[in-house]
This record gives C-alpha cells, structure tokens and sequence, in this order.
C-alpha cells in the first residue's frame, strides 16, 4: 500500500478476504440455480432435447464432483481443479463440455481456484473465459466473477485496473449485499494509488445508498482518512 493504514482500519487483502467468504456461504445454491435456468434455456430455445439434455446432464454431474471438493470444509483447490481418479475437476468438465453451461461455470471456479493457488495468470485467464448469464441468481455470479478479476488485479498492484472492474461488479449487480462490497474494495484500490478523493467518492456512495450494508460502518471510518 502507498501509505501506511491507521490502527483498527481494514486493509485491502483484508477486505478480499473477508468479502469472498459470500461465495463459499452461497456458491453452490447459485451455481445450481443457474445450471437448472440454463438446461430449460436449452431445451426451450432451439437445442434437440436428445442432444443437449444428455451432455448437460453428464457435464452436471462432472461439475458436482469438483464442487463437492471445492465446498468442503477443508477444501482442495488443486484437486478441485485437476481432479483424479476419483473424480473429475473443473478443467475436465471444461476439455469435454465447455460449451454446456456447467462447462461455462467451471470457468469460473477454474479461475478461483487458481487465485487460491496464487497462479495469477491463469487465475485471470480463465476468470476472463467465462460468459455473462442473464436474471437471477445468474447477475450475482456475474458481479463476483469481475470482483474476482479485480482482486486479481490487486494480486498484480494494478490497481487502477482493480478499480474499472471492481466497478463493472457493482453495475452488474447494483444489491444492498454485493455492491458495497465492490464499492468498498474500489475506495482502497483507489486508497492505495494515493486518489483520496476519488476515494472518498466512492466511500460517500455506500454511505448515501447502501447505509444499512456491512461496509457502511468501514466506509465512514475510512472516509475520515480520505478528507
């Protein structure tokens, strides 16, 4: 960090941390929502039910077994991602069904599992390669994978690039759970390049539209070192 942070006062990797225990509480009732949308999606809007049912299934099942690794409560990132013999991995659902929609969320976890092995390159290759999906909950995995992108940029110390997706997360989905949670993160990436004001912008608008959020309470603490 550019300047060194007052006793009791979040840092950023504190902040990454802390925000991404969202996704091990809820990531899996999400993926799940999203993968079932998906499936009807298929069969609704122009795939052969022979064609697409059977792979989105079997790719579905793959999927489950690299989660149930990644959810555990001790969890193998590495075994999550390259699976075994016992059981597949992100990158195998992604070789044989990466154009199904389990195929496009193991992308996502692919990239998160790389960012907890501290590959920052593949974490942000692989976080890059996966698609948008439309409606609920599919928005609120879309805000978290470009938060994830952001922290990786943090990762890197760009962060002037952190900031940009840090604020595309929030228009993705603009919630009284996640948005000031990116918000947040945005004020200390821009903290930490010495913008105080473009700071306290941001730290302003957690207080004036998510006032009753988790970072409200950080946000004004913050505020008073950024004025």
């Amino acid at each position: 960090m550019a300047n060194q942070q007052p006793a009791g006062q979040e840092t950023l990797g504190e902040a990454m941390n802390r925000t991404e225990l969202f996704l091990e509480k809820h990531g899996r009732t999400m993926s799940y929502a999203i993968l079932a949308l998906f499936v009807l999606a298929g069969l609704i809007f122009g795939y052969r039910a022979t064609i697409v049912a059977p792979r989105a299934e079997k790719a579905a099942e793959l999927m489950a077994e690299a989660q149930r690794r990644f959810e555990s409560q001790t969890p193998d990132y590495e075994l999550a991602l390259l699976g075994d013999a016992n059981g597949a991995g992100f990158l195998d659902v992604i070789g044989q069904y990466g154009s199904t929609p389990s195929g496009n969320l193991a992308k996502h976890y692919a990239g998160i599992c790389y960012l907890h092995m501290g590959d920052l390159e593949n974490a942000a290759a692989y976080l890059a390669k996966f698609s948008s999906v439309r409606g609920l909950p599919g928005e609120i995995i879309n805000a978290q994978n470009l938060g994830l992108q952001g922290d990786v940029a943090v990762e890197m110390k760009d962060f002037a690039k952190a900031v940009k997706y840090y604020a595309k997360a929030v228009e993705a989905s603009d919630n009284n759970l996640t948005a000031p949670m990116y918000l947040y993160k945005a004020a200390l990436a821009e903290q930490a390049q010495g913008r105080k004001p473009e700071a306290a912008v941001l730290l302003e608008r957690i207080l004036a539209s998510y006032p009753m959020s988790m970072e409200a309470r950080d946000a004004e603490k913050l505020l008073g070192s950024v004025n």
